[in-house]
């Protein structure tokens, strides 16, 4: 029910709110010290009306900084590839789901997003206390608890419109709350 509210917002947007959005994003995601400093950043390309992600891949790209782009793999579980470049992406459609764009590169297995200094996060909500509510697939879940075993600690920050910073959304045991999000108009950190 929450997802479908959340989900109702984003889809009365225009395309060129979500442009903008993405423009106002990708500046203010590019001010935080963790992107300044982090060598490789696992992403995502935005799809539909979320909050649009390709300037800021392309402006992490330009400073040089490894961009490392998810390939969905029928168990849902996410694989690796490097995002080169616009041209180093393809539509991938995902049976009766939403198309997907992907790194066409070499994939680097599903444990290679524990090399990443900051994961940058999709969802559609989260809360005062950094809890996140994704869209439900559980893709993202396993990247987390993968980031666990390993003992990996790249920072997690989820990329949101303004209007989806609420003061709660349901969480589980295995959640785990993120460090910050990024909204157009900027930044808030989670103590934790």
């Amino acid at each position: 029910m929450l997802r479908r509210q959340f989900l109702a917002v984003r889809n009365a947007l225009t395309a060129d709110d979500v442009e903008g959005a993405g423009r106002a994003l990708a500046e203010r995601a590019l001010e935080l010290p963790e992107l300044a400093r982090g060598h490789t950043v696992a992403a995502y390309v935005s799809v539909g009306s979320e909050p649009g992600t390709l300037a800021l891949l392309e402006a992490l790209r330009a400073r040089g900084v490894r961009v490392l782009l998810p390939a969905l793999l029928p168990d849902n579980d996410l694989d690796w590839g490097e995002y080169t470049g616009p041209d180093s992406l393809a539509r991938v459609q995902h049976g009766g789901r939403m198309a997907l764009f992907e790194p066409t590169g070499t994939r680097l297995g599903p444990d290679a997003v524990t090399a990443a200094d900051v994961v940058l996060l999709p969802g559609l909500a989260v809360d005062a206390r950094g809890m996140r509510l994704g869209r439900g697939g559980g893709s993202y879940d396993r990247v987390l608890a993968r980031l666990e075993r390993a003992g990996a600690r790249p920072r997690l920050v989820v990329l949101l419109y303004d209007t989806e910073v609420v003061a709660r959304v349901p969480a589980e045991a295995h959640d785990q709350p993120v460090h910050a999000v990024v909204t157009p108009t900027g930044v808030r950190r989670f103590p934790h």
